[in-house]
């Protein structure tokens, strides 16, 4: 694990350094998140490809902190939005004031003024403010009163919703739902896993105080830069390419679905599989990277049949069912 007083600026164009750093926060991020290896790097994948995830899960099960958690690690900025039914889209994006002292209208950012926004219970607030998201993931940029303001960079969203409760809620649309990389599924910890997380609460840990938890930054925007560089060097063969776009396909001919996967899932696909690939120290794609990112990339992009769901068939049934079906290349 590199030194915490280490100048991330120094990793700046070397990829070696840029990965060890990155694979330092999971060791990090334990420090205050017991058991979610998966998820952290589902969203360190998700900050390599410049993409926003969905995370699935009861309450109680770590999201904010882990989000919270990713954000001290890399050094940062971090806002989080309580969607609610009376939210409003200004609420997120920002509005003009009037300042008495100028007499003239200035603009107020909102919370997605930030590089990690944790969109919480996303399904709990209309259309109108969902869409007023949907300009900022896809741009990066806000449009108030006809003027375009760019986000920073990196800029994820990280929108939570329980899986369990839906009543009140309002169902993402599938456009919507299409933006996101990635849908990360938080599952309740194992049995260790919980008596670890009682054990820390029980020794003073507190949730609120990451800084008292030892947690510190372990990588910055610098090794991101650095790392997407690399990736996007990251070696793709036709064949692969090709494999890739069969999963896709068979998805649009599954009996079991309604909606398969767009062209647009199919590219998110081999950009998760091309990240997955260099954070395992390869410069080339193979297919156990496109197995190993399919569930989280594609769950969210398909769509059941009622009779399928009744009979209690999953996106993740079908899924894996379709990866242990299409032939894999040589």
């Amino acid at each position: 694990m590199m030194d915490p007083t280490t100048d991330n600026a120094g990793h700046s164009g070397n990829p070696g350094a840029a990965r060890a750093s990155l694979e330092s926060l999971r060791a990090e991020i334990a420090k205050a998140v017991v058991g979610q290896d998966p998820a952290v790097t589902g969203l360190v994948v998700a900050l390599l490809c410049r993409g926003h995830v969905l995370l699935e899960g009861v309450p109680g099960v770590a999201k904010t902190l882990l989000v919270r958690a990713l954000a001290s690690a890399l050094e940062l900025d971090t806002k989080r939005i309580q969607f609610t039914p009376d939210l409003m889209p200004s609420d997120v994006t920002g509005s003009l004031v009037y300042d008495t002292r100028s007499a003239e209208f200035r603009f107020q950012p909102g919370p997605v003024f930030t590089n990690l926004l944790l969109a919480d219970e996303i399904n709990r607030t209309p259309p109108k403010t969902q869409s007023s998201l949907l300009e900022a993931m896809e741009e990066r940029q806000v449009t108030v009163d006809g003027t375009p303001r760019p986000l920073p960079d990196p800029f994820l969203v990280a929108a939570t919703q329980n899986p369990v409760e839906y009543e009140g809620t309002y169902p993402l649309p599938e456009a919507q739902l299409d933006r996101f990389l990635l849908k990360l599924t938080i599952p309740l910890p194992s049995r260790q896993d919980e008596i670890d997380v009682l054990t820390r609460h029980s020794e003073g840990f507190n949730p609120r105080d990451l800084h008292a938890a030892g947690l510190r930054p372990v990588a910055g925007p610098a090794d991101l830069e650095a790392a997407r560089a690399a990736v996007a060097k990251t070696t793709i063969s036709p064949e692969i390419t090709a494999y890739v776009v069969d999963i896709c396909r068979a998805t649009r001919e599954s009996p079991s679905l309604t909606l398969g996967v767009s062209p647009r899932g199919a590219t998110a696909l081999l950009a998760t599989s091309r990240a997955w690939a260099w954070l395992t120290g390869r410069d080339y794609v193979i297919p156990d990277d496109v197995k190993a990112l399919a569930l989280p990339t594609l769950r969210h992009r398909v769509q059941l049949r009622p009779e399928a769901e009744m009979e209690g068939v999953t996106a993740d049934s079908v899924i894996n069912a379709i990866l242990a079906h299409v032939p894999v290349p040589r």
